[in-house]
């Protein structure tokens, strides 16, 4: 990584203002997960042990520019100040005089959050005078949000124009380095897990990973739009009709670039998601007219931890069915096992995207991965060589 962190720089006495990810579900006026909160903590307490003041701001939801109630992170400082076994400040917004007077406030070794930055429209906006305003609170700017590093918002990529020291927190640290480690410089074999419902949001996944890869394990409703361009039976399985050609040429590509490329050769089938349908399965060609794919099968999950057993490095995203119904988890189940367990054997796993994470946790192997990427569409794009406007800002090394 060739971006300045926070250890390129002195704290002590600095105003520090860290854009964090404090998205996370609310129940009840309270933090119903605090993954985000605790994902952020090592940089936080990098802040209060230096006697640095940190100065914390997030978005949190879609209010649209409005101040909702519901939406405030007042909850998140309540969390934060359990998690810290401190104090966390609050202000009630995250420019004017209230914010003003808790950031003049602080005291070296201590925290506070500022209310929800898209409670105001200039921020997803990149306002200049917005990103200005948001600039006063800090001496040195610290992003740790590496989730909305892929958006150019005026606190992620217009303030880095009001500060000079602008670096990484530990987190993004982690993530560029682990996510940049797979690009760069991959133990081999190296091989990609990939499922989802739909194969248009991976076809940039695939298409840059393709030199780069040496197995390709494709799971999820987005196998279906490359087993239809292989002309075989889907039955009433999801497939994206535009993008069967697309996917056809990618095969071809796998091929001549002697890349493997596995897809199903079983699915677990249904008519439909409801309760009462009855699961049964079938191999790839033969599902029923009237059913849909909504796992790979049990054949299929054992082919797939083979190859996840020989791999040495990993890169996961997108569950392999429909996992969050019982009947359709199986395959899931299976290959976040067999992840964990190349993990153990000394292979590096990566796990992006929000429903791998989820699946990773509901199947009890999230302690036993390399790292679980916080940046669900920023680990997408930055897997797909994009440049991130978050990560572009920080200063160079």
């Amino acid at each position: 990584m060739n971006k300045k962190t926070m250890d390129d720089v002195a704290l002590a006495g600095k105003r520090v203002l860290v854009r964090v990810d404090f998205n996370v579900p609310l129940d009840h006026g309270r933090v119903a997960d605090d993954t985000r909160l605790t994902a952020s903590l090592p940089t936080i307490r990098k802040i209060i042990e230096s006697k640095g003041r940190g100065i914390l701001m997030s978005h949190l939801g879609r209010p649209k520019g409005e101040a909702k109630p519901d939406l405030t992170l007042k909850p998140v400082a309540a969390r934060l100040s359990e998690l810290l076994d401190q104090p966390v400040a609050f202000a009630t917004d995250c420019i004017g005089d209230q914010a003003a007077g808790v950031v003049r406030s602080l005291k070296d070794g201590e925290v506070c959050l500022l209310e929800n930055l898209r409670f105001h429209r200039a921020e997803e906006k990149n306002d200049p005078e917005f990103a200005r305003q948001l600039a006063a609170w800090g001496d040195i700017y610290v992003n740790d949000a590496f989730g909305t590093a892929h958006r150019a918002h005026a606190s992620t990529e217009g303030i880095t124009k009001f500060i000079t020291t602008c670096v990484a927190g530990y987190l993004m640290k982690a993530e560029l380095n682990y996510l940049g480690g797979l690009l760069s410089d991959p133990k081999r074999p190296f091989v990609a897990v990939l499922g989802g419902a739909k194969v248009s949001g991976k076809l940039e996944v695939i298409t840059h990973l393709m030199d780069k890869l040496d197995v390709f394990l494709i799971g999820g409703g987005m196998a279906f739009t490359f087993i239809k361009a292989q002309g075989k039976e889907i039955g009433k399985s999801l497939v994206e009709d535009e993008l069967v050609g697309t996917a056809r040429q990618i095969l071809d590509d796998a091929k001549r670039l002697n890349k493997k490329f596995m897809l199903p050769v079983d699915c677990v089938m249904a008519k439909d998601l409801e309760p009462a349908s009855k699961a049964a399965i079938a191999d790839i060609g033969a599902i029923a007219p009237d059913m849909a794919g909504y796992d790979i099968g049990p054949k299929s999950a054992r082919q797939f931890a083979e190859r996840i057993g020989q791999a040495k490095t990993i890169f996961w995203n997108g569950p392999m069915g429909v996992f969050e119904h019982a009947s359709f988890g199986g395959g899931t189940r299976v290959v976040a096992h067999a992840i964990a367990g190349a993990t153990q054997s000394g292979a590096v796993s990566v796990v992006g995207g929000g429903d791998s994470v989820s699946a990773a946790r509901e199947a009890g192997v999230s302690d036993k991965l390399s790292h679980i990427s916080t940046g669900g569409g920023a680990s997408l794009e930055f897997m797909e060589g994009k440049i991130l406007p978050g990560v572009a800002a920080l200063n160079d090394r």
